[in-house]
């Protein structure tokens, strides 16, 4: 299956997710911070990226749109899964260059599909 790299600064969420996405044979490797995204990344060449929106530092949006910006990473999809749920805050993911939006919180298979969705 798929390498998908996790970020949220929740514990409890980046085992929930995890344990999700293992549950579909994905290999995940989760963070919880988004501080050195980018070095991780290169080195671990992911599939896919689920990342929280609300984190200290940098938000998702940011790292996202950072991340779309630069050519190494800008062809990995990345899905924000986030407690913002209002149709501006989709917008907004969208325009940062987001593949998917779930809303915090989720079922596994709102989460499932979303990633099948963004890989395909």
């Amino acid at each position: 299956m798929s390498k998908i790299v996790i970020v949220d600064d929740s514990y409890a969420e980046l085992q929930l997710i995890e344990s999700y996405l293992k549950s579909a044979h994905h290999t995940v490797l989760s963070f919880s911070t988004a501080d050195g995204l980018e070095d991780k990344i290169a080195d671990e060449k992911p599939d896919l990226i689920v990342l929280d929106v609300v984190m200290p530092g940098r938000n998702g949006f940011q790292v996202c749109r950072d991340l779309k910006s630069d050519s190494r990473f800008k062809s990995i999809p990345v899905v924000l899964c986030t407690s913002k749920g209002q149709a501006s805050d989709k917008f907004w993911g969208q325009q940062q260059g987001a593949n998917g939006h779930v809303v915090k919180p989720f079922k596994s298979e709102d989460l499932l599909q979303a990633v099948k969705l963004a890989l395909n």
